[in-house]
């Protein structure tokens, strides 16, 4: 297939809801707001959690490692201020309602500092073997920044048995309203390319993709420079892909750039493909060419119930609450803040909820948003008019699948393949019975893991 044909590559079901990407995508990234309580979360990351390091009352320094594990599927947390630590005990969580964190008490309050990446002019990453690059990527704590929180390290291992033909590096970002991603590739394009590169020479990749949708020309410029300018416009491809959600999920990313499937309940190691996203390519730059932790990252704060919206650069465990007084508070009655876009994003019933690793946007809708029309009106019976099946992108029966699940069926939706399910939203987005067919599943996925005692009750 030539280029120009993938130009407009896509998958199967999807949808095109409004992106609401101006309100911030025109911002370049700033300073977060000082914070003088942070509290990071011990668990951030798909896999085992870690375990404290520290205890209340002792004194730690910024990038300092404060949780570990010896685990493989594991990623080590670090302080991302010098501070004393507070305790070490419950907060609220998006997720599972409380999770372990270490509460910090910064020392001062000052704004957090973009990162100071220059790539140096003799960079060659054949200077580091693979084994250098994962080691130094798991010291960082790096994970999957996209939302996923996949231990990076474990992805990018090189694998004799299933050897890495490809890497794919997710710069779709085709969730509604977060442009964090977008600013990143605008503005730190020289040091994604270097953790490109360094990816590439962990797991042994012969072929390197930028997809990037073709909503972005400005970004697909920029990178088709950087590459031309540094001459690895030969070894690293930017792929334009058609603007559709969504794109960015891993799956679907594959199947448009290499026309490949990853078998039901497999990984895309399993077919030699790596996908990373763009914010943990350059992550993976500081981690290896700097020693430096995850610790902070680009936040994008957005919707139009916020009085100031902005991409901000972000201390790990900063409440969402600080984040919005950031922005000037709420400006009008809020009828959901959601940690994330509004299709995935989990909607937050405490704004303590310190940021993670993998929280990419703080999203505040409002009832003129999303429609006061839709307030009123309440779930009906399903009407099986067969919407969720056209745009379901993994071609499942959302409906059969939450069906089972409020009825307490558990073991009918695994045989409806709930695990299959990326919990993208499109279903709940199309439903014109109003029933939360994502939400179900969420709920489904969480009673299953519970009950394989893979998740504390």
């Amino acid at each position: 297939m030539s280029i120009a044909a993938k130009q407009t590559a896509s998958f199967p079901g999807g949808l095109h809801p409004p992106d609401s990407k101006s309100l911030t995508e025109a911002l370049q990234i700033q300073p977060g707001p000082p914070v003088k309580e942070l509290a990071v979360f011990l668990g951030q990351h798909i896999g085992a959690p870690t375990q404290p390091t520290v205890k209340k009352g002792d004194a730690v320094e910024a990038g300092q490692l404060i949780g570990e594990c010896q685990a493989f599927v594991c990623a080590p947390v670090h302080s991302p201020v010098k501070g004393k630590v507070k305790e070490v005990g419950l907060r609220s969580h998006p997720v599972f309602g409380r999770s372990s964190a270490i509460v910090i008490e910064a020392e001062d309050a000052e704004p957090p500092a973009g990162p100071a990446f220059q790539r140096p002019g003799d960079f060659k990453a054949t200077d580091y073997t693979p084994e250098q690059i994962v080691e130094a990527v798991r010291e960082a704590g790096l994970v999957g920044m996209g939302g996923a929180g996949f231990p990076t390290s474990v992805k990018i291992q090189p694998d004799p048995k299933t050897p890495r033909e490809a890497i794919i590096i997710n710069g779709c970002e085709c969730e509604p309203y977060i442009t964090c991603d977008y600013r990143i590739m605008l503005e730190w394009t020289e040091q994604i390319v270097t953790g490109i590169q360094l990816i590439q020479q962990a797991c042994g990749a012969s072929k390197a993709f930028i997809a990037v949708e073709n909503n972005k020309p400005k970004a697909i410029e920029q990178f088709n420079a950087t590459l031309g300018a540094l001459g690895l416009a030969d070894r690293i491809t930017v792929m334009p892909l058609a603007t559709k959600y969504p794109q960015g999920g891993e799956r679907q990313l594959i199947q448009s750039v290499l026309a490949k499937t990853v078998p039901t309940g497999g990984i895309p190691p399993m077919i030699g493909v790596v996908v990373t996203n763009v914010a943990t390519a350059a992550a993976t730059a500081e981690a290896v060419c700097q020693g430096r932790p995850l610790t902070h990252r680009v936040v994008t704060v957005t919707g139009e119930g916020i009085a100031r919206c902005g991409n901000f650069y972000v201390a790990v465990g900063t409440p969402v609450a600080a984040l919005i007084e950031h922005c000037g508070g709420i400006n009008s009655e809020p009828t959901r803040v959601v940690l994330g876009g509004p299709m995935t994003g989990p909607t937050l019933a405490d704004l303590t909820t310190p940021v993670t690793k993998a929280s990419g946007a703080v999203t505040v809708l409002t009832k003129d948003q999303i429609g006061k029309a839709k307030f009123k009106q309440r779930q009906t019976a399903c009407i099986r008019c067969g919407r969720c099946l056209e745009v379901c992108p993994e071609k499942l029966n959302p409906t059969k699948i939450a069906h089972a699940v409020k009825n307490h069926l558990l073991d009918v939706a695994e045989r409806y393949y709930i695990s299959a399910c990326i919990e993208c939203g499109c279903c709940s987005y199309v439903c014109p019975a109003n029933i939360e067919l994502t939400g179900y599943i969420k709920t489904g996925k969480i009673f299953l893991a519970r009950q394989k005692k893979k998740m504390p009750s």
